[in-house]
């Protein structure tokens, strides 16, 4: 075994895609881009979505 670090890689894999996500989003919205903001929503549920779906916490769980 590992010791665990499988399961740590795999939760920072998991917080990065969101972090990248919510960055692409941001931008999408400061740039008044509808399309690529309806493209990077969708990115953020679906990372927002594994990351939980997996126990990772991503700061978001209230609002779930």
């Amino acid at each position: 075994m590992d010791g665990g670090r499988g399961v740590a890689g795999f939760e920072e894999a998991a917080l990065e895609r969101v972090r990248v996500a919510r960055a692409r989003l941001q931008a999408a919205r400061a740039a008044d881009d509808a399309f690529e903001e309806a493209q990077a929503a969708e990115e953020l549920d679906d990372a927002l979505r594994v990351a939980h779906d997996h126990g990772v916490a991503t700061g978001d769980e209230s609002s779930r």
